[in-house]
């Protein structure tokens, strides 16, 4: 969800909920998996507690205050679609770790014992303790308020603390204010990592031996060999090839008993490949002839024409065993038989993972995912030397615990919306820096990543989610931060984060996740810069807030008279007087504005929208919202100032490929609307960066994007033709008309919503074709 949510039509809500209900509850009853039926059910619980609310009206939907009797501080239990179940995530039964938290005061397993037990002496003393070790845990917000307590009661603030308890006493019962011990202190703050040491040891643990690479080693190391020696049996009654040349003797019946009395233990013992038991199949015939001469009944010709068929076939195909055609294949066979498993090697990587720290990420992966050492051959039986596959390392180097553009670098964040997952565990510290004493710095930044972890709410009319000011206990400290180093190193953090972002996935949209983060530090860095996000079309009520408009004007600011603004035909100088006018008429009211109604009637009139429609019609409203303000890169560029390497040029020939790449897979997709979105999104960021190059650089790309598209199957360059006719016709001056086309459709301009059918889904007709 975004900080300024939209509306969600409230007719829709009753049935979302039943349809996510009847979902899980399916889930829940018919899915193979335990712990997904498990899973199922807590769901079908929070959806059920969710229309229960709606029906008893103990539930408001659009509020910052959805559950009746709790402020809006607390942290509520969000399901999908940012509908409130009624719970607080604080609260429930009683967690273990209070439970033993009880135990160890000697009080009553109440969480309003622990409560008063805090603000004691032998409590505030304890807390004190976990703050200055930092072996403490907090999951969600709330499990940070006591300790809020005891350092501002060790500061000398002891009306602050006052104030603070006298705010949380009312929910002490309710809610679990007690931290969580743990036994490391909290990780180095200049390092994150995508998954923990404990996540990447359950995902081994879920893998399982994959069913048919199961099958095919019992065949090779099983049944395979034992075909072999029935095949030897046969032959010793053959002369050359023909079997049953000669009269099996006593000892050859005696031999063949004892081959079927371990054909039985072989069966009952490897269950996973049938094949032996096809009647039809060389060793199927094998041995059902020889149950029947062991047996003492004769062959009939049609059984004795089959094992015949089946020797001569073994032969041919394989040679004689013992043959040096027949060693050979078995050599090879036998070794990859015995190649290990992924499960196997699964489990060795699993052991490993075990020595270490679970709950935070791992300094050398590397150790993690060399082959199989000698000590570990003799303990497990796995050959020395067996490498790790590579689906396994993937799941080790997640847990890589290093600065985030390490992590980018290696591939470990694939995406900026995987960028955005870290990226709180860097802000977290940023913001806690502003703390002069170090045990504040420690909880606050614990704090920050348990808010981080608050899920969204849906909201009406533009109301704005919590922020982390909000809190009690974060207000109750917000006089000990400093001000000039603060924003200094919030503004050096949102920077470098910036630029690792544009660098990193330069023809992406940011995604809201990050938005928001690098909200939070542009308002520490006091920079006025505003950080837009993704609106969704399906949920637009034609509104936007007023820091739209204000980053249209810093877009202007930065691009009048580009190239950016002549592709998009806008008049920013227009927009910037309608931004000041705008902002000296808020100073001159009583209240905030809530809505930039000039700018929302400008986007839906670039958009040829005459109000509210369907979802295709709000997204093409949404996307001019995106050009007019650049959807946060030109405040990125001029107000924060990133720069990144190894600069414009590089960026816009990276979005350029990404514009190739989203557009092959156009090509016979019965679905391409989102791809085509994507692909204009990766386009604008193209005219974008090229309007920061110099005119060399712009000159020397545009002369190379043919070069680029014959990379791509032959469908893209004709696909994009239109696109790059109507980016050279700009850049040579020249403008669209009003539908944004020129040279009689043979150049357009490239946006990616569309209430029709979209230009580039057409394959154009090549030269001397029909175009009817």
């Amino acid at each position: 969800m975004n900080d300024d949510a939209e509306q969600q039509p409230l007719t829709r809500v009753p049935s979302c909920a039943r349809d996510q209900l009847a979902k899980a509850f399916v889930t829940a009853l018919t899915h193979e998996d335990t712990d997904t039926r498990h899973r199922a059910e807590d769901r079908a619980r929070r959806w059920r507690a969710v229309l229960d609310g709606l029906a008893d009206g103990s539930l408001t939907v659009g509020s910052r205050t959805p559950v009746a009797g709790l402020p809006a501080w607390v942290t509520p239990e969000v399901v999908r679609g940012g509908f409130a179940t009624g719970e607080a995530s604080a609260g429930g039964p009683l967690q273990p770790y209070e439970k033993a938290a009880a135990r160890r005061a000697g009080v009553k397993a109440d969480r309003r014992a622990l409560f008063a037990h805090a603000l004691t002496e032998a409590g505030l003393a304890d807390l004190c303790v976990l703050l200055d070790t930092g072996r403490y845990e907090v999951s969600v917000p709330e499990e940070a308020a006591l300790l809020t307590v005891a350092w501002l009661a060790r500061s000398g603030q002891l009306a602050e603390a006052v104030e603070l308890v006298e705010v949380l006493g009312p929910f002490a019962g309710q809610l679990r204010f007690t931290p969580r011990l743990s036994v490391a202190p909290a990780p180095d703050a200049s390092a994150v990592h995508r998954r923990t040491v404990a996540d990447a040891g359950r995902t081994l643990a879920r893998r399982r031996p994959h069913a048919a690479v199961e099958t095919q080693r019992e065949a090779l190391t099983v049944w395979q060999p034992f075909a072999d020696e029935l095949l030897v049996h046969w032959l010793e009654t053959a002369e050359g090839e023909r079997v049953l040349a000669r009269t099996p003797d006593e000892g050859w019946h005696e031999r063949g008993a004892a081959l079927l009395r371990r054909y039985r233990q072989l069966a009952t013992a490897h269950t996973r490949c049938g094949k032996h038991r096809d009647p039809k199949e060389n060793l199927g015939i094998l041995r059902g002839a020889l149950e029947e001469t062991v047996a003492g009944r004769p062959l009939d010709a049609r059984r004795a024409g089959l094992l015949r068929h089946a020797v001569s076939s073994m032969v041919r195909r394989r040679g004689i065993p013992g043959s040096e055609r027949h060693l050979t294949l078995r050599a090879r066979q036998v070794a990859q038989g015995a190649l290990p498993s992924h499960h196997a090697l699964a489990q060795l990587v699993l052991r490993r993972l075990g020595d270490l720290p679970q709950d935070v990420g791992a300094a050398d992966v590397e150790a993690l995912v060399v082959p199989v050492t000698e000590p570990e051959h003799q303990e497990t039986g796995l050959p020395a030397g067996a490498p790790v596959p590579a689906t396994l390392r993937g799941v080790v180097e997640a847990t890589l615990n290093a600065p985030l553009g390490t992590l980018v670098e290696r591939g470990v964040v694939p995406s900026a919306e995987v960028l955005a997952e870290l990226v709180p565990q860097l802000v977290a510290a940023t913001t806690a820096q502003a703390c002069p004493d170090e045990a504040l710095r420690t909880l606050m930044a614990a704090n920050y990543r348990a808010f981080r972890n608050r899920r969204s709410l849906l909201l009406l009319h533009l109301e704005r989610q919590v922020r982390i000011e909000e809190l009690p206990w974060v207000r109750a400290v917000s006089g000990q931060r400093g001000d000039e180093a603060a924003q200094e190193d919030a503004h050096t953090a949102l920077r470098q984060l910036g630029e690792l972002a544009v660098q990193g996935f330069p023809g992406t949209l940011l995604p809201n996740p990050l938005v928001r983060e690098l909200g939070v530090l542009a308002r520490q860095a006091d920079l006025g810069a505003p950080m837009v996000e993704e609106l969704a079309a399906d949920i637009f009520m034609g509104t936007f807030a007023p820091k739209f408009l204000t980053a249209a004007r810093i877009a202007g600011d930065l691009l009048r008279g580009t190239l950016y603004e002549r592709y998009y035909g806008i008049d920013y100088a227009t927009l910037r007087n309608w931004a000041i006018a705008e902002a000296a008429e808020a100073l001159t009211r009583s209240y905030r504005p809530r809505t930039s109604p000039q700018f929302a009637r400008l986007c839906a009139a670039r958009a040829g929208s005459s109000g509210q429609g369907s979802v295709a019609a709000n997204g093409k409203v949404i996307e001019q919202a995106q050009i007019l303000t650049t959807h946060n890169l030109a405040t990125l560029v001029r107000q924060v100032g990133i720069a990144p390497e190894p600069g414009w040029e590089d960026l816009a020939r990276r979005c350029f490929r990404t514009v190739c790449r989203l557009t092959a897979r156009v090509h016979h997709n019965p679905r391409p609307l989102a791809t085509i979105k994507d692909a204009a999104y990766a386009w604008r960021h193209l005219i974008f960066f090229l309007a920061l190059c110099t005119p060399a650089e712009q000159s020397r790309l545009l002369s190379r994007l043919d070069e680029e598209t014959a990379r791509h199957p032959a469908h893209v360059a004709a696909r994009l033709a239109p696109a790059l006719a109507g980016l050279h016709l700009v850049a040579a001056g020249e403008s669209f008309t009003a539908d944004g086309t020129a040279l009689g459709g043979r150049a357009r301009r490239l946006l990616g919503w569309t209430t029709g059918e979209h230009w580039l889904r057409r394959l154009p007709p090549t030269r001397g074709q029909a175009t009817g």
